[in-house]
């Protein structure tokens, strides 16, 4: 039986379509509203075609578009399952990369909407498409977390790094020798937010031991060592022009209060990530150096194992893929790995 592609070019107001039969001839085009109406209006029109062109198969492709397209692609597949169940319908959502080098054997198309939704329909036509959409909501909500964590871990070290670059403006010494094991621990900050470098210079010693006790909870073995430490590296430091002092301190301030509210937010997102984990079992965390946080994003991002046919398909996935140069009776022994995959897979090099 012959099979109807649907293209789908997403943007945020409205999506192009593009229908195309398995010769390639071109169907219908139009355009929908990104709304519920707007998908029973396509709806419609896929039921409408394949009842006249007698077809009993249905593919529709659609890139990852920052989310525009994530309701139509669920409203989709329910409704298409709940309301025409004769059909085989499959949504794939394609990788916008890909799609483009399709594009470019083409080399005469134009850029607009129409051709865009054209020629996902025509890649459709192709074959070689990812995997088809299954019933992937838990994984999904999960992903939502763990994405935002990421986002927000990515946010977090960009500030970190812009405030140890104002502390140097502060404190020079403090940023090229820190006595203390941690910048943002709770007596260095302490240490930072209270006093200037002239004035733990010029402190007793015992006063600043005292100090350090006190901000420190008495955690120090040797609270005297550090603050002869702090002194030294005080009295090396330069010395901030007055006029420059108070705001150089208000953005350190500020820049730490976005820093402290992000990492309690961060602790909210764990709490989440762990409640929703216990309804997904795995045995991740068994392996040496995978901690929840890692099992989680794992999980999110790979979903249900089963939809990768063999361990090459998930490790060309997660990007664990090494190019090949070979030519003639020469074959490298040593090639780069492919910047390509998911890079939620690939976290820590994203640190």
């Amino acid at each position: 039986m012959p099979k109807l592609h649907v293209g789908i070019d997403v943007s945020l107001k409205a999506h192009h379509i593009q229908f195309m039969d398995e010769a390639g001839q071109n169907l219908a085009s139009f355009q929908i509203s990104n709304d519920p109406q707007g998908a029973d209006t396509l709806i419609h029109k896929v039921l409408e075609i394949t009842e006249t062109k007698h077809m009993d198969r249905v593919v529709v492709g659609m890139e990852a578009t920052a989310n525009l397209g994530w309701h139509l692609a669920h409203y989709l597949k329910q409704q298409l399952e709940d309301h025409a169940p004769h059909l085989d319908a499959q949504i794939h959502v394609l990788n916008a990369r890909r799609v483009a080098r399709f594009k470019k054997a083409y080399d005469h198309l134009p850029k607009n909407d129409r051709i865009d939704a054209w020629v996902i329909a025509d890649h459709l036509r192709f074959g070689r498409l990812p995997q088809a959409m299954t019933d992937t909501i838990r994984y999904e909500a999960l992903q939502r977390l763990t994405r935002t964590r990421f986002h927000v871990m990515q946010t977090m070290s960009r500030d970190k790094t812009f405030f140890l670059n104002q502390l140097f403006l502060k404190f020079s010494g403090l940023r090229q020798d820190n006595p203390f094991s941690d910048t943002f621990g709770a007596t260095s900050l302490a240490v930072i937010q209270e006093l200037e470098p002239e004035q733990i210079a010029a402190m007793p010693l015992e006063d600043l031991v005292a100090l350090l006790v006190d901000k420190s909870r008495n955690k120090f073995d040797d609270p005297k060592q550090i603050a002869q430490e702090l002194q030294k590296v005080a009295r090396r430091s330069f010395r901030l022009d007055k006029v420059m002092q108070d705001p150089v301190n208000l953005s350190l301030s500020v820049t730490l209060s976005v820093i402290q509210h992000m990492d309690a937010e961060v602790k909210k997102l764990d709490r989440a990530i762990a409640r929703l984990m216990k309804a997904i079992p795995n045995t991740l965390e068994s392996v040496k150096g995978i901690g929840p946080v890692y099992a989680a994003g794992i999980i999110a991002e790979v979903g249900d194992i089963r939809r990768f046919k063999n361990h090459n398909a998930l490790a060309k996935y997660a990007g664990l893929v090494w190019n090949q140069y070979q030519s003639g009776e020469y074959e490298a022994d040593e090639t780069s790995r492919m910047r390509t995959g998911n890079k939620y897979l690939r976290y820590p090099e994203n640190q």
